[in-house]
């Protein structure tokens, strides 16, 4: 495709990136994120979470300990004893002829160290870091081969097609879905294809509000570098720090700000995928096009099997004069969805609106930093006794939703008073900006609270779905039900089950549950959780919720893809698989299992 008259080409020098092809010296290899930051537990008893790099970074935790006895019974005596050192892994299996013919590509570099390919053979599910911590994994990559273009990516899928080397692409390591374990009855030489070093902005396009972007961007280094020149994408899952352009599209990634900006289908105008049989790519950019069933959705949710994606053009915003968060407090959770609902009836939802339930709301006034002055302590004592004693709500029942504006200064003022006006029929009372900023930003760093959970023998992980309005009330009830009956049937007293509404639409809605137990006296603890998230998935489908809003399927939710895409669809996607990719070399092993007879 050739650039835009108009577009600008981006100066390479001033591209920051944030991850480092040593991953391992900037991120942790058994646990979420940055090596420098951590939840910790002082001896007084309050949090703290070290570094610098997130709002809550350094401040004084009070509540952590306290919510943590209460939630779980912990005994901060006794704590896990996970490994410190790398484990040993599985030798390297060998192609000779594939890594003799990588060798001569100019740019491209190749590690076999055990460091480099145990650092992607990975994501984040509680099954792969729990082994990360007491064990290993059957089976990894053999070797990691790192390309810098478009060109290379084209050379080493040729290569690998010759040699008959399986490849998996990686780019930020943040699925949850047992994407990226490898195959343990594979017995060709598997590559990790880290995408890590395609991290440029290619070029900017002013006029039709567009961009080309390598994929292995992060989406921090993305926001970022389009912010120098005045524009955003304004796609931030929660993971945008770590994940990638290409594992957004290969996944079909949703963002918080998705109402304002929309999913990543919707912001995707064209990119380009190289697959065994070639590489696939429109012959124009254009808004949309009817020529047949659209190519760009065969790969849209692909999870690696088809190919890798190498370069995407996405739609560009200016970046907005105004962002401004707010808070909005209900009597309980009911009241709290049907207000969302109402909102996204009229189609008015702000850039980001998210529910609490209960539960989830007292987990966040638990992360709340400790009060520097007298003054703060008896605004939060007012403010208490306001929602509690004067407008008479029940502490045990109140939800929080958090609000993101963003516009022009007219546009988020206007905004506000249409959402905090349906918000009153209600019976909502606003809840401040400090709250809803502090609930969006703690978005960032929450999930490093799964590590010290595991240390004091907590084991925890998140699922969701979508589901038609009129279904939410019922499926967050059975499902937290579900999930507390299980726990009993298994002797678990000390579970955590939690909800929140994460996304809008005009016909259902997203919704996240977060669900941890206390492990001791367990035996099989990741077995434990991982029967009980599969009943919790069964209730969800016969409740009416999807198999997934955005997370995917991997390796961990093939079991119910034929009834959610019925037997048809199923055949439809292995028919696409066998074309593009009939030697199965993007055999990761995601979606469904390709039957190596007819290879």
């Amino acid at each position: 495709m050739k650039m835009a008259m108009d577009s600008a080409t981006i100066d390479s020098d001033i591209q920051e990136t944030t991850i480092p092809k040593t991953r391992q010296d900037l991120l942790k290899w058994n646990g979420w994120g940055y090596n420098d930051t951590e939840f910790r537990l002082g001896e007084d008893g309050k949090g703290t979470l070290t570094g610098s790099r997130y709002e809550l970074s350094g401040k004084i935790l009070p509540g952590i300990k306290d919510f943590l006895v209460k939630q779980f019974d912990i005994d901060f005596n006794r704590t896990t004893s996970t490994q410190q050192q790398m484990p040993s892994i599985p030798e390297p299996t060998l192609n000779h002829s594939f890594l003799e013919e990588i060798k001569n590509l100019d740019k491209v570099t190749v590690s076999l160290t055990e460091d480099d390919r145990l650092n992607r053979a990975h994501g984040h599910t509680l099954f792969e870091i729990f082994s990360l911590r007491e064990g290993c994994f059957e089976r990894i990559p053999d070797a990691v081969v790192w390309p810098t273009c478009h060109d290379d990516v084209v050379q080493i899928v040729r290569i690998a097609c010759d040699a008959d080397v399986v490849l998996i692409p990686f780019g930020g390591g943040t699925n949850v879905t047992g994407a990226l374990l490898c195959p343990t009855d594979e017995t060709r030489m598997i590559v990790s294809l880290d995408m890590s070093q395609m991290h440029r902005i290619l070029w900017v396009d002013p006029k039709n509000m567009t961009a080309c972007i390598e994929a292995g961007i992060v989406g921090q280094d993305l926001e970022r570098n389009l912010g120098k020149h005045g524009f955003c994408t304004g796609h931030e899952p929660d993971s945008m720090e770590f994940s990638s352009l290409g594992g957004w599209v290969a996944t079909r990634a949703s963002g918080m700000k998705k109402s304002l900006y929309g999913n990543i289908e919707d912001l995707v105008v064209h990119f380009k995928v190289v697959s065994p049989q070639g590489v696939l790519e429109k012959d124009c950019m254009v808004p949309r096009i009817s020529a047949g069933p659209d190519v760009h959705h065969f790969v849209l949710g692909s999870e690696g099997t088809l190919g890798v994606v190498t370069e995407v053009i996405m739609k560009i915003r200016p970046v907005p004069a105004c962002r401004k968060y707010g808070s909005l407090v209900f009597p309980d959770f009911t009241s709290g969805t049907s207000c969302l609902r109402e909102v996204a009836k009229h189609r008015c939802s702000p850039a980001s609106i998210r529910l609490m339930d209960n539960l989830q709301f007292q987990f966040g006034v638990a992360l709340k930093p400790e009060s520097t002055s007298l003054l703060g302590s008896l605004v939060d004592g007012l403010k208490k006794f306001y929602v509690t004693r004067l407008k008479g709500f029940d502490p045990s029942k109140l939800a929080l939703a958090t609000l993101l504006f963003e516009g022009t200064e007219d546009e988020v003022e206007a905004h506000e008073k249409r959402i905090y006006s349906i918000a009153n029929k209600y019976g909502a009372i606003p809840g401040g900006e400090e709250n809803g900023q502090r609930g969006y930003q703690l978005t960032f760093s929450i999930a490093y609270l799964r590590d010290i959970a595991f240390h004091y023998g907590v084991i925890a992980e998140s699922f969701e779905t979508s589901v038609p309005w009129d279904r939410v009330g019922d499926l967050c009830r059975n499902v937290k039900d579900k999930v507390i009956r299980e726990c009993r049937k298994r002797g678990i007293a000390n579970e955590y089950i939690t909800c929140r509404v994460a996304q809008t639409y005009d016909a259902g809605a997203c919704v996240y549950f977060y669900f941890a137990f206390k492990y001791w006296g367990i035996e099989n603890p990741v077995e434990t959780y991982e029967e009980i998230e599969e009943l919790a998935r069964d209730e969800i489908i016969a409740n009416g919720g999807s198999l997934s809003h955005h997370h995917g399927i991997g390796k961990v939710r093939q079991k119910w893809l034929t009834k959610t895409v019925s037997p048809v669809g199923l055949g439809m996607m292995k028919a696409v698989k066998n074309f593009v990719d009939p030697k199965n070399i993007f055999g990761n092993g995601n979606l469904f299992e390709v039957p190596k007879a007819k290879l």
